[in-house]
Order: C-alpha cells, then structure tokens, then sequence
C-alpha cells in the first residue's frame, strides 16, 4: 500500500509542477512574442507601441508605456508565483524521487558516494550556481552578453559532466535542470521583481527610477527566455535512455541545448529579419545526426564501474529489493557491473530464467518489489510472448544502454545482457 501512496504523490508533485512551470514558460513566451510585435510606428503620447490581437471570441488591445501610465493602475499584475511554484514543486520532486532514495535513484553504481554526501551536492550545486551566475552578470561580462551567454553554456556543460560521474545519468540531467531552474527564479527573485518594485516605487513617488536595474533585469529575463527550451528537454527526458543513458550524455545534452537556443533565438529574432531562418532547418538536422551517433550500432560500449560481483540467488535478489524504500520514478539508468565475457548461446530457457530472475521482480502483472504496486509503464515479461513481444524494449533498456534492472538492485551481469542481446538479435525465438 506505501508503493501506492508514493505513485500518487509522485504523480501530484510532477502534474502541479508541468502546471506551474507551463505557466511560467507560457507567460515569457508571450512577452517576449508582445514585444517583438508591438506596433511602433506613430504611437500615442506617452507609448512605446500597441497591438490589436484576437483570440477565445474576443478583441484586445494592448498597450506598452515608454515608462508608465500617467496614474498607477490599482490593480497591477505581478507575474511572479508562477516562477517560484515552479521552483518550489520542483525542489519536492527531486525530493520525491531522488533524495528520498539516493543509494537507488541518485549515486551511480560503482561510485563510493555516501547517500548523505550525494544530497548534499546535489542542494549545495543549486545554491552555487546562482552565487558564480550572480558574480558573472555583475563583472564586466555582463556588458558583452554573447560572452557571458558561451562562459555561461561551458560552466554549465561542465556541471553536467561532473555529475555524471557521480550521478546516475538521469539524475545528472535531472540536477543540470534543478541548476538551471534555479538561476531562473534566482533572476525572477534577486533581480527582476526588485527593478519592477523600485520602478513602481519611482513612479509613485515621482523620483527618477534608476537605470540599472531595470538593464540587469532585462538582460537576467533575456537568460531565462532562453534557459527554456533546454529546461523543457530535460523536463522530459527521463522518458528517453538513448540520452541520458549514454556514456557520453553531457556530451548529448551540451548537442541538445545549442540546438534548443538555436531555436528559440530564430523566435526572438524573426520578427526583426528572417536571417536566423536557418536555425531551424540546422536545429532538425542536428537532431538527426544525434540520433544517428546515439543509435545501438554506434554507441561505444559502456566502461564496466564496478568490479566483477557473485551472483546472488532469486530469494537475495528478492531480499535486496524489498529492503530499499518504495519510490516510484520514471525507468532510470544504472550500468551493469562487468562479470567477464559475452555469452555465446542464446538458448531461451536461460534467457527466460534470467529474465525472471532479474525482471519480473518489478515487470509483472503481480510485482513482489515494494516499489512498485503495479509494473513500471505498464511492461510485463511473465509469459515468453510478453517476452518476444517486447524484446525492442529489453534490448534498448536493458543491454544497449544498460538502465535497467533499475538501480541493477538485482544485480544483472553483463553476461546476462549478452545473452539476451544475442537471443534478440536471433529474432528473439521462444522454442
């Protein structure tokens, strides 16, 4: 019943998560999208531009000051709690699926990494991010914004490296994003909402408003725009081990963010020229030559992490899982330990008993793993035909890119991924 209890408050934390942060992205977008479209051409006094749009059955007008109306509004929006929500529902999901577990979900097998130690860089990365992005913004580099956009990506990339050495692969990217994420709000925080305040206040007050703040509050939401595209991608690929689950998955990631900036700095920029247009068809072919060096047939095979172990019997490998606390995450990545060299036969009686052994712990209409009440993404493999009906999908979680066991908590040996390798590549027989 606790395995019940903790899909449901994994599934609550990340919905009011993609909700909050659907809200906050929605919302720069749009800005950014008024902005670029504003209609400057002879404006009122006192405007910088308008612009007429409809939508939902209706017609607005929408007004930008050079400064400010004449009269403070009584009513003025703050778009704000979007932002922070974001954050906060992302903190407690990292908090749900990684921290609560860390020997399991967060360490990568084979690194001699004390869960507590692990947390703590995983909390202590976040803060800082913000204290080097904050320092970086305020040095001379913030005067030369494509600079400090390259030094930015390099720390960053390099982030995403160091904790993938010492991070499972999905809990790396999941920790680049918690980085990023947090030097979003950190902006929206430290810098953005106080230039708006100290406006308003110089408005009220009839002071001159200073002008700093409001340029390092624009060049602090000219980051965040485009943080967004890869802060999505990672959102969301947890659902996809080709990357995360590589050997080289900073390497993809650093690939998938140029690609996403190149994205959106054509909509940033198309309504001045269309001399960005060839970002887009760059952006696609750059996707295609990622999925060509990430396929199975390219893909380097991984380093073994940890020495060769004994292979525990089913009631151990029972045993073992049961002791780890439930926790309900999407499929995760964990290298196998090496145990020597590639099987030669691919008899399916021994794939069958190695699939049970290592598998169907978890993959089962009646799973007896305590993390799971039902199996993970709907995948059973308790008949041979489940197996051979699914074998694209063993093959790709479970010997190209080594994910699966999840956690290797029943210890699969690389043995066993050759032999269920080469009885896939045989047309995944069953008699």
């Amino acid at each position: 019943m606790e395995a019940h209890f903790t899909e449901w408050l994994n599934l609550g934390v990340r919905w009011i998560h993609m909700i909050t942060g659907i809200a906050w992205i929605g919302a720069s977008f749009y800005f950014v999208w008024l902005e670029n479209n504003l209609n400057r051409s002879n404006p009122r006094e006192g405007l910088s531009g308008d612009l007429w749009a409809i939508h939902g059955g209706g017609i607005y007008h929408l007004e930008k000051y050079k400064l400010a109306p004449p009269k403070m509004p009584e009513n003025l929006h703050w778009f704000k709690w979007e932002a922070y929500f974001t954050w906060l529902s992302g903190v407690a999901l990292l908090l749900v699926v990684y921290y609560l577990n860390p020997s399991l979900y967060l360490v990568k097998p084979g690194v001699d990494l004390a869960p507590a130690a692990a947390i703590a860089i995983g909390l202590g990365s976040m803060a800082a991010s913000y204290l080097i992005y904050h320092v970086l913004c305020d040095s001379p580099l913030g005067k030369r914004p494509a600079l400090l956009g390259a030094v930015l990506f390099v720390l960053i990339i390099a982030a995403a490296y160091g904790f993938s050495q010492i991070f499972s692969g999905r809990a790396a990217y999941i920790h680049v994003g918690a980085i990023i994420g947090t030097i979003m709000v950190g902006n929206v925080f430290f810098t953005i909402m106080p230039a708006q305040r100290a406006l308003v206040k110089a408005i009220e007050t009839n002071t001159t408003p200073d002008p700093l703040l409001p340029a390092k509050g624009l060049l602090r939401s000219r980051h965040n725009n485009y943080f967004t595209l890869p802060v999505l991608f990672i959102m969301i690929s947890n659902h996809f081990p080709s990357t995360y689950g590589s050997q080289y998955n900073w390497l993809i990631l650093a690939g998938i963010a140029i690609l996403a900036v190149l994205v959106r700095h054509y909509f940033n920029t198309r309504h001045d020229s269309s001399k960005y247009v060839w970002t887009l068809p760059a952006a696609a072919l750059g996707m295609i030559c990622l999925a060509y060096v990430t396929s199975p047939a390219n893909r380097a095979p991984a380093a073994a992490p940890v020495a060769a172990v004994e292979q525990p019997a089913a009631s151990e490998t029972l045993s073992k899982v049961e002791e780890v606390a439930s926790s309900q995450p999407d499929a995760q990545e964990n290298p196998a330990p090496a145990t020597g060299g590639a099987a030669t036969a691919a008899d399916f009686g021994k794939v069958e008993s190695v699939i049970h052994e290592r598998c169907t712990v978890c993959h089962s209409a009646t799973p007896s793993s305590p993390m799971f009440s039902a199996a993970p993404a709907g995948l059973m493999l308790d008949t041979p035909e489940q197996m051979q009906a699914q074998a694209a999908k063993i093959h790709a979680q479970s010997v190209a890119s080594q994910i699966m066991p999840l956690g290797n908590i029943t210890q699969m040996t690389q043995d066993e991924r050759d032999l269920i390798g080469n009885w896939i590549a045989k047309g995944a027989p069953t008699n």
